[in-house]
């Protein structure tokens, strides 16, 4: 591998985690992308550790040295994880045709440039596919047989996509408003308690609108395309502790967990579709409690109809 060169620019989001950022940042040093932008949200108000922890954390892309084009985004006040992936995500977009894109806690291993980059390459002008994940959250997924599949449910733990699917994206999503998209989303997915689930999520993600990630999870599903999944883990969620926005829970499943090798040639499916047996195995991970909680909310939600959705 080492005659390889990425071609791709990464996009790297960072905040406060300085010793995160730099074990992702090392990562990304050995695949010498030809640029990086990196987007940063600015300090907390009420947390008097962020500006300090901030400084440190933009410090670590000043080591970049490898002959790379660095581009910086950064805010001067804090965002929330909203509007700082929306924009900072637009900005790369702007800027670029496509992109790796990486958080300060998705530990990659050199797999995942490869992969991403040859993925992105392979289907750029095919509009089945919206993206491509480095994380298989089964571990492993039918690598006997192939090196990757399609899902209808990619992660954006350590993703790549390109400026022509980012423009179905909308950090308001808009759309969920709409009878007719939401009875598409469900035709779709083509599976009741999937759809439950999502129904649930998409509410209330519509309503309280504090990420960006259900946003692009929406677009690309009720535009019936497809993410690209390796059939081995590339990514490690380091990020898993008290330091986190979303993610505290250190006991966690999915918390720091193994990565694989998948070099190539990558052997293909023999189709371009969803693999909904990779799908269910998916949503039974889900904690029980959580999952059930989320079937129940989400058939009311369809059940009660105009009421609470406005149909």
């Amino acid at each position: 591998m080492s005659e390889w060169t990425l071609d791709t620019p990464v996009a790297f989001f960072v905040f406060n985690r300085p010793e995160k950022t730099r074990r992702v940042a090392e990562q990304i040093a050995a695949a010498r992308p030809p640029r990086v932008l990196v987007i940063a949200d600015g300090p907390r108000e009420g947390h008097p550790t962020d500006t300090d922890r901030c400084e440190r954390t933009r410090a670590v892309i000043d080591d970049i040295d490898w002959q790379c084009t660095v581009k910086q985004n950064y805010a001067d006040e804090n965002l929330g994880l909203h509007e700082r992936f929306s924009t900072g995500l637009e900005w790369v977009f702007t800027n670029e045709h496509r992109a790796v894109i990486l958080e300060d806690d998705c530990l990659p291993n050199e797999s995942f440039f490869r992969f991403c980059d040859t993925m992105l390459e392979t289907y750029r002008d095919d509009e089945r596919i919206m993206d491509i994940t480095g994380s298989n959250h089964l571990g492993t997924w039918k690598d006997g047989q192939q090196d990757y599949h399609f899902s209808y449910y990619g992660s954006i733990w350590g993703w790549a996509t390109w400026r022509r699917s980012w423009e179905w994206y909308d950090p308001e999503m808009r759309l969920w408003s709409e009878t007719e998209v939401r009875q598409q989303l469900r035709d779709v997915i083509a599976n009741d308690r999937h759809a439950d689930y999502l129904a649930y999520i998409y509410q209330q993600t519509f309503e309280n609108l504090e990420t960006w990630d259900y946003q692009w999870g929406f677009a690309r599903q009720i535009n019936s395309a497809l993410s690209i999944v390796p059939s081995r883990n590339l990514i490690s969620n380091i990020g898993f502790d008290e330091t986190a926005t979303n993610t505290t829970d250190t006991d966690s499943e999915f918390a720091d967990v193994q990565q694989y090798s998948l070099d190539p040639p990558y052997t293909r499916p023999d189709c371009v579709g969803v693999d909904r047996a990779h799908d269910e195995r998916l949503h039974r991970m889900r904690p029980i409690s959580h999952r059930n909680r989320f079937l129940r909310e989400g058939r009311r939600l369809y059940n009660r109809g105009i009421d609470y959705l406005g149909w």
